[in-house]
């Protein structure tokens, strides 16, 4: 494939995969237990779930890593194999796509707060990410995909660490809730800081994921886009789940995702997938509905 940066300066448009914990609960997923010890014990079904996300059209394929920090293993005692659970997980997407697809190394809130709000001092924060993404990169990633984040200091370190790694692309994104006064993330963070803040660090790409529906995940876009011309990723989830027994159940379909493709697209959107229940479907439709305003 390409280089990645390339195609992104050719202004072309890329669909990027859905929702990984959601895929993972439907192999067997129990609720408290780690994702990530399915790159021990199951590869197979990573294997499966990139080569579902890439044969419905994504052109980015995620690795189960959002939770392989040290600190977040540790919840899990699995702190001490952080380099065995990284590696495998892209081992086994690259074995999927093979050169079909980008592998982006996911990397995930650490689950810990930096100083004053919690214990962990910033030098240990870059440390805990630098280890991380050393092993994604050294593994073969494509891109380190920087995501979820709510703490603009915890996020800036993940990108910072990347960048001393190597010349790897970065993608970053934050969580935003609405709010009367506008999007802030669960720390306070405005659009405007968040872009502004992960371009100086580096980004090669910003945007948001997680959190919002795509009607919203539109209206971020756009803000997005009023602060930076770097590239935008949007990777929304299939609506806000609504509990139906002990199920989540994500209302947006894929038809109706993909009918927001359009407004995304017009807002500047280069990168669109999806983040919590959406599944292969979704991301069909939206490689669909891509391709038809392509060809418009």
């Amino acid at each position: 494939m390409e280089l990645f940066r390339v195609r992104l300066a050719a202004d072309r448009v890329l669909v990027a995969d859905g929702a990984m914990g959601t895929m993972l609960m439907e192999r067997g997923l129990q609720p408290g237990s780690s994702p990530e010890a399915f790159n021990l014990d199951r590869p197979d079904a990573l294997e499966e779930i990139a080569r579902e996300y890439l044969n419905a059209g994504a052109e980015i394929i995620q690795t189960n890593t959002f939770g392989g920090s040290r600190l977040k293993l540790a919840q899990y005692s699995l702190g001490d194999r952080v380099a065995q659970i990284n590696e495998k997980a892209v081992q086994a997407v690259r074995r999927a796509v093979k050169s079909n697809a980008y592998v982006s190394g996911s990397c995930g809130p650490t689950g810990q707060f930096l100083k004053p709000y919690g214990e962990v001092e910033p030098a240990e924060m870059m440390d805990v990410f630098r280890e991380q993404i050393g092993v994604l990169v050294s593994s073969g990633v494509d891109i380190i995909c920087v995501e979820t984040m709510s703490d603009l200091g915890e996020a800036t370190s993940a990108v910072k660490a990347a960048k001393e790694i190597g010349s790897i692309p970065v993608m970053a994104t934050m969580t935003f809730d609405q709010t009367p006064k506008g999007f802030y993330t669960i720390m306070g963070v405005t659009i405007e800081q968040a872009v502004k803040a992960l371009e100086a660090a580096g980004a090669d790409v910003v945007g948001s994921n997680c959190g919002n529906g795509i009607d919203n995940m539109v209206s971020i876009a756009g803000e997005c886009r009023k602060f930076t011309r770097l590239p935008i990723i949007i990777q929304s989830n299939a609506g806000i789940p609504e509990l139906k027994g002990d199920v989540a159940v994500y209302p947006e379909t894929p038809e109706f995702m993909a009918g927001r493709v359009k407004d995304l697209l017009d807002a500047g959107v280069s990168i669109i997938g999806g983040c919590c229940g959406t599944t292969p479907a979704h991301i069909r439709a939206i490689r669909e509905a891509v391709d038809a305003h392509k060809h418009s």
